[in-house]
């Protein structure tokens, strides 16, 4: 009994937090029932926090003369240290041996997620920080002036169906749209030459007028209408193009122009992709300078049957919410004849930092380049580690993919910066010329699409560490198990599918649009399924066999293989998510909680005990106490002598090795506030948790000595063996805590009932090893030793 009352070397923060920490390659030795275990260090310093005085002996220096270390073994070490901090700043799942140790495969994840989220916050700040709900207001707005105004005659931009329409449309509508000098007073707007849009968009620059036409003679007309047939313009193409000039000659909408000399882009239209060369006209700051130019090109007959698409483009920028509206409105006029309109309105944002929350951004982006440079050392270190066998993980997979969309977004975002202020110089000294901002709005409109698909794959990213609980790896288990069939599966469904995408598009795409194409029909059929189609369209177009399509596509493909489909993945779930229910529980995140609140609820409560043990020691004195009686006293209670030392010296003002009333007043002060925080430190992590481990069932013998006989153990026996542990060092402080009342108590009685017994019983001078006559064990309880006794009928200081 004697090692119950050494609290302060037995208690859980000492040994049971090593044996917790101290687990190699899964096994551990459990000191508990091993004997005797040699002292082990406190993770937990007393009250006062000392710096031993007094060194124990095995902190004395050693008799063997240590030999100087080599500079190659201190390279070693260096290399060891830097390898170390290396391992640790960027360890993770796959540098770390975790394969053993389910706990630290745990807590390696939970580590990574931690980070990982920091950088997934960091992303979004930075992708939502480039968008505003302004964009779609400053995009509608421009769609509504230019695209849905209707003009003097009626024309629209989205009804021009010929070249007259063509005409009405440039002279009306757009010169209106883009020229605003006057208040709706007819009141100027004193901005000279400049026009602001809705009088709050600056219109950059001037417009360009931009036509490709097609050579005459690009096709072959048939023999027999060749003398009422003059020419022939083949639909668009590329190597058709028209370079020769024509018209006036003199002025750059008579000139062909190549995509070099303007430098153009090519577009994709509703028909076809276009180059970016042809005959351009750039109109000028005013409107009715503008109006003469196009009357000159209509009179001049600029279009002709040659044209194929014209373009208008133009630039406008609202400094109220810092966006630029880069607007392009292209007609394509096929070969068939008439019109067809399209317009591309791109709202960006290419002037970066302004406000404070441009900044903010900034300061982002800057930790969001640290955190690529972090994750592309980690992928280096692992990939250096497997090798090829890396590339086996679509996790790892998609790692890459996201750390090269990033890196090529951080060089973009350079780009961008540096030739947007070059772009904008050039135009603030030239303010008559066109503003090109096509390709910047282009490039920045991909780079808001990449930061979009790099978001997305940044959050499916998460499942990759959250893949430790079977709960998480539901999803990713049912589609791993069922692609096999799903493969096999969807190779009927795409014969059944396309099958039915050419039957529509040769029956139905002459006359419905949702059908004119066969990527067209492809879609128009996931419509069906989703129960978006135009039945009476597929009933004009073909009174016979549209609803014989209609009827039998809805049956096989939505009636049979959408269910057929939906009852793979129904299968396989059921059976995933049975066999997960039958697999024996591991080491999960709330398990790691717990245990580290079960210690810092153990490592509180020790100081709350010693801090007890310190005031029952400044009790135990009357008046002034000699440093030789505190220590004796708190020696009893299993402190060694250097925080028994520190403590003392502490209060001890003058050094005379004896504590005065003074002295003593200052340290229960300091005690008693000290023990009241942590009480409400121990209040605040809750005491139920220590309830809990009261109402555990107790430990048996025949328990502890099965555990005795084996070394090494499992984690599931480690775990069980750790709450035993705990149990046991809860049970045996709060009998300890009792066995001093009782002994404090009796300490009071101890000469009367002696005097009282000496004379009327007779003494049995046993041994204190020996078991008493009936085979029991008596404890004797004195001041401060617990020893087996020799059962007598005497009752004086012993307890059964």
């Amino acid at each position: 009994m004697k090692c119950l009352n050494n609290r302060a070397d037995s208690h859980l923060t000492g040994q049971v937090e090593c044996e917790l920490e101290a687990m190699d390659n899964g096994a551990w030795v459990n000191q508990g029932y091993c004997g005797s275990p040699p002292p082990l260090p406190r993770a937990v310093s007393t009250i006062y926090n000392p710096q031993p005085l007094f060194q124990d002996s095995m902190d004395s220096p050693s008799p063997f003369p240590e030999e100087p270390e080599s500079a190659e073994q201190s390279l070693k070490k260096k290399r060891r240290g830097c390898c170390s901090f290396i391992k640790g700043l960027w360890g993770t799942t796959l540098t770390e041996n975790t394969s053993n140790n389910r706990e630290l495969f745990v807590r390696t994840t939970l580590r990574e997620l931690l980070v990982y989220l920091v950088f997934l916050v960091d992303i979004c700040l930075l992708t939502y920080g480039m968008t505003s709900s302004s964009t779609y207001y400053y995009t509608k707005a421009m769609t509504d002036l230019f695209v849905n105004t209707a003009g003097e005659y009626g024309v629209r931009f989205q009804s021009i169906g010929t070249m007259a329409d063509f005409w009405s449309y440039a002279q009306g509508p757009l010169l209106d749209g883009l020229y605003w000098t006057k208040w709706y007073n007819n009141q100027s707007l004193d901005n000279g030459d400049v026009s602001f849009i809705y009088y709050e968009n600056m219109l950059l620059g001037v417009p360009r007028m931009r036509q490709i036409k097609i050579k005459n003679n690009s096709c072959k007309v048939h023999k027999d209408f060749q003398d009422e047939i003059a020419g022939c313009f083949d639909v668009y193409n590329e190597k058709k193009e028209d370079d020769l000039n024509f018209g006036l000659i003199n002025g750059t909408a008579w000139t062909y122009h190549t995509e070099k000399d303007i430098k153009g882009s090519s577009h994709w239209g509703l028909l076809t992709t276009y180059s970016g060369a042809g005959y351009y006209q750039d109109l000028s700051q005013t409107k009715e300078a503008s109006s003469i130019i196009l009357s000159e090109l209509k009179d001049n007959l600029w279009l002709d049957r040659g044209t194929r698409v014209v373009f208008i483009d133009f630039s406008t920028y609202n400094a109220n919410i810092n966006m630029f509206c880069v607007i392009r409105l292209v007609i394509e006029f096929p070969a068939t004849g008439g019109a067809i309109s399209s317009y591309q309105i791109r709202t960006v944002k290419l002037i970066r930092y302004i406000t404070y929350w441009d900044y903010f951004i900034f300061g982002c982006e800057i930790v969001f380049c640290l955190f690529i440079l972090y994750y592309v050392v980690e992928e280096i270190l692992e990939l250096r580690i497997h090798k090829f066998s890396y590339f086996k993980s679509i996790w790892n997979i998609l790692d890459i993919v996201v750390i090269m969309l990033a890196i090529v977004a951080i060089v973009f975002n350079i780009f961008r910066t540096v030739k947007v202020d070059n772009l904008l110089g050039k135009l603030l000294e030239q303010p008559g010329i066109y503003a090109d901002f096509e390709f910047l709005a282009f490039w920045q409109t991909q780079y808001n699409n990449m930061n979009a698909v790099n978001l997305f794959f940044a959050w499916i990213k998460v499942f990759k560490y959250i893949s430790f609980n079977k709960t998480m790896t539901q999803l990713s288990s049912t589609l791993g198990r069922c692609a096999k069939d799903i493969l096999g599966f969807a190779i009927m469904f795409f014969i059944v599918f396309f099958a039915y995408a050419q039957l529509g598009y040769l029956l139905f795409g002459t006359e419905v649009d949702t059908f004119s194409t066969f990527v067209k029909c492809i879609f128009t059929q996931f419509r069906i399924i989703l129960g978006d189609f135009d039945y009476n369209a597929i009933d004009r177009a073909n009174r016979v066999l549209g609803p014989i399509y209609f009827v039998t596509y809805v049956f096989f493909v939505f009636f049979v293989l959408l269910n057929m489909f939906l009852a793979i993945i129904n299968d396989t779930y059921s059976e995933v998510k049975e066999e997960l229910s039958s697999q024996k529980d591991e080491l999960q995140i709330t398990d790691i909680i717990k245990q580290s609140y079960m210690k810092t609820f153990m490592k509180l409560k020790l100081k709350n005990e010693k801090i007890s043990d310190v005031q029952k020691a400044l009790r135990s004195g009357s008046g002034e106490i000699e440093f030789k009686d505190f220590r004796e006293t708190l020696k009893e209670m299993g402190h060694p002598d250097h925080e028994i030392s520190a403590a003392f010296s502490r209060f001890d003002c003058d050094g005379n090795q004896i504590l005065d009333e003074d002295e003593q007043k200052r340290m229960k002060t300091e005690l008693e506030e000290k023990r009241d925080a942590l009480c409400a430190e121990l209040n605040n992590l809750g005491m139920n948790y220590g309830k809990d481990l009261l109402e555990k069932p107790p430990v048996t013998l025949n328990d502890q000595m099965n555990h005795s006989s084996q070394a090494f153990v499992d984690q599931e026996q480690f775990l069980r063996l750790s709450r035993q542990v705990l149990h046991l060092e809860s049970s045996v402080a709060g009998v300890t805590s009792r066995i001093e009342l009782i002994m404090e108590k009796l300490g009071l009685q101890d000469k009367t009932k002696g005097n009282q017994t000496a004379g009327k019983l007779p003494v049995t001078k046993n041994d204190p090893d020996e078991p008493a006559s009936d085979g029991s064990v008596l404890l004797c309880v004195d001041r401060g030793t617990r020893r087996p006794a020799a059962r007598t009928d005497s009752t004086v200081d012993c307890r059964m």
